[in-house]
């Protein structure tokens, strides 16, 4: 009997791998791409940004009174103009002193919200919702309901109705500076509404410390609560307290909304914006005066917030140290 064998038999070339061909042209490229995607956010902020801040800082060496297309070049004299005006210097120093009261205290506020809500072993997402969601309403919304609702300065408002309970007369809020207690009223209206944004950003950042440190430490003997806060929570947020401290600073110079609606026209307690917004639209309309104030009042912002970075090392890539 005969047998067949295969061993022998030449077997077919395995098929090769066809190689994908790179596609050419600009479909491509990841240059297109990238100008794909980017090019409508450029030009936006090329034409609603940088566009508006040159000719801002050119309006301010001319004199613009109701046109923006001056042709009277005056130098610095709108710039010694709004340094001689006793208005807008005052609000940059009252706004000094707010932003050292409002920075440390949101800072505060917010990373002990986060600290509470990383603690809890249930319904975390609610309560981290709850504590977001004032971030989503209006400055506007929320400086309406802090005037006519909680401090309205009648005694049916809900402040005066808690402080009558203990004897305390009536406090016409906003209506009068001397005492000054609209600060109180713009303060917690802001504490309410920015808060909340700045928990998510210490939670996020709480949520990515290893938690290797933590037992560590447990195993050398230290204490939980504020010692192990102190030493190993507090430095690893170094970076985004910094970040925080920053945007708020920022935050705290450009203040507008609250301002114009819970006090009105009134001429105490104006922030420098709201200066600004009466100097170019109001009834004389110097474009050039409030372009002036707005570059130092942005020079201002700047100065604040390098130093304030430099002091809190800002773009140090260890946070450890």
């Amino acid at each position: 009997m005969s047998t067949t064998t295969t061993r022998d038999l030449a077997r077919p070339a395995p098929a090769k791998a066809s190689k994908a061909k790179p596609r050419r042209g600009l479909r491509g490229s990841s240059t297109f791409n990238f100008w794909l995607f980017t090019g409508p956010f450029l030009v936006g902020l090329v034409i609603f940004v940088y566009v508006p801040i040159g000719w801002s800082i050119w309006l301010s060496f001319f004199e613009a009174r109701f046109t923006v297309t001056p042709d009277k070049f005056v130098g610095f004299e709108n710039y010694r103009f709004m340094l001689d005006n006793n208005d807008f210097v005052g609000s940059l120093g009252t706004f000094t002193v707010f932003a050292a009261f409002i920075v440390p205290t949101t800072w505060a506020l917010s990373l002990g919200l986060a600290l509470l809500v990383n603690r809890l072993r249930f319904m975390r997402a609610f309560f981290r919702s709850v504590f977001f969601l004032p971030t989503a309403c209006s400055y506007v919304a929320a400086s309406l309901i802090w005037k006519m609702s909680i401090f309205n300065g009648v005694r049916f408002g809900l402040a005066n109705t808690v402080i009558g309970w203990f004897g305390v007369d009536n406090i016409a809020w906003l209506a009068n500076p001397d005492p000054p207690w609209y600060w109180l009223v713009i303060l917690t209206a802001r504490l309410w509404l920015q808060s909340g944004f700045f928990m998510i950003l210490f939670l996020a950042a709480l949520q990515n410390i290893p938690g290797e440190l933590y037992e560590a430490a447990a195993i050398d003997g230290a204490k939980p609560g504020w010692q192990t806060f102190w030493y190993i929570t507090l430095p690893q947020l170094r970076a985004t307290s910094t970040a925080v401290v920053l945007l708020l600073l920022v935050a705290a110079y450009q203040a507008f909304d609250e301002f114009f609606n819970l006090l009105s026209k009134t001429t105490w307690g104006r922030p420098p914006l709201v200066e600004l917004y009466y100097t170019a639209l109001g009834q004389n309309q110097d474009y050039g005066a409030g372009s002036a104030g707005a570059v130092m009042l942005t020079l201002l912002i700047v100065i604040v917030t390098l130093f304030q970075g430099k002091l809190m090392g800002f773009g140090r890539g260890d946070e450890s140290k």
